[in-house]
């Protein structure tokens, strides 16, 4: 697997390489540890925004380059820039955290996320914003905002207690202690750790199974589940039969269910 990164301007950048279904968004700012910078988040969210928006791609894959996932924000320009009232995820574009804000269509297709060495703040946000997560079983995490003066802006403060419970959540958001790939599991912060240099693999490998079944019932199931946890149970069983309706309706079921009679692997095309 031959992964390709662009020599990185001063500011740093974005990234961005199709194999097969897959969209790979790659962080490239390796000598500042990936620290995140204003062009950095818009070309993600233009990054984010074209995986929705191409029929080609099913899934996305959120990867560093360098020994580091991030070191969080590169906090004196993106400070100055706030204060100056930019924006970040500009207006029209998928805020990568995936909260629904308007002003930011929601995203519908899944993304994983691979993660090594060093994940602090936005990096721990980003990834708790995708679907998936695959850790090598080298990273530092940290949510260090309150050693900084701020409170965590991009979901922690939301997705910590979702996923560990308040106790927990409050124990690493208050401190900003350090925690390993073996916490993060048990949290259920990341799906899987794998031995350091293992992780974009394993990643992949995750989007490619993904990326192989029914387009449409893949989103249909996400977004029934994003539903669930922020609206509750009844919201989502709502759904359900106008949901099982489309389905019934699209050319993957027909597929499916030949490629179950005819005991071979579906050839889904997302219609």
């Amino acid at each position: 697997m031959t992964i390709e990164f662009t020599t990185p301007p001063a500011e740093g950048c974005i990234d961005t390489q199709v194999i097969g279904d897959v969209l790979l968004i790659g962080i490239n700012r390796p000598a500042k540890r990936n620290g995140w910078t204003p062009a950095m988040f818009r070309q993600l969210a233009e990054a984010y925004t074209r995986l929705d928006a191409e029929p080609g791609l099913r899934v996305g894959l959120l990867h560093a380059a360098g020994a580091h996932f991030t070191a969080g924000l590169d906090l004196p320009i993106v400070s100055e820039y706030l204060k100056a009232g930019g924006k970040l995820i500009p207006e029209g574009l998928q805020d990568p955290h995936d909260f629904g804000t308007p002003g930011h269509p929601r995203r519908n297709k899944p993304v994983v996320a691979a993660v090594k060495g060093i994940c602090f703040t936005v990096g721990i946000e980003l990834m708790l914003g995708a679907d998936v997560v695959v850790a090598a079983d080298d990273c530092r995490f940290s949510q260090k905002e309150v050693q900084r003066g701020l409170m965590a802006g991009g979901g922690a403060t939301l997705r910590f207690a979702e996923r560990a419970g308040m106790g927990n959540a409050m124990l690493l958001l208050l401190t900003g202690d350090e925690f390993g790939s073996a916490e993060a599991l048990r949290l259920g912060f990341v799906q899987k750790v794998v031995p350091a240099g293992g992780e974009l693999e394993e990643a992949l490998a995750i989007a490619q199974r993904i990326a192989a079944q029914a387009p449409l019932a893949v989103i249909a199931t996400r977004l029934n589940v994003i539903k669930c946890i922020e609206q509750g149970q009844a919201a989502a069983v709502a759904d359900f039969d106008e949901i099982a309706q489309r389905m019934l309706a699209s050319e993957d079921l027909a597929e499916g269910v030949r490629s179950f009679v005819e005991k071979r692997p579906a050839r889904f095309t997302g219609r």
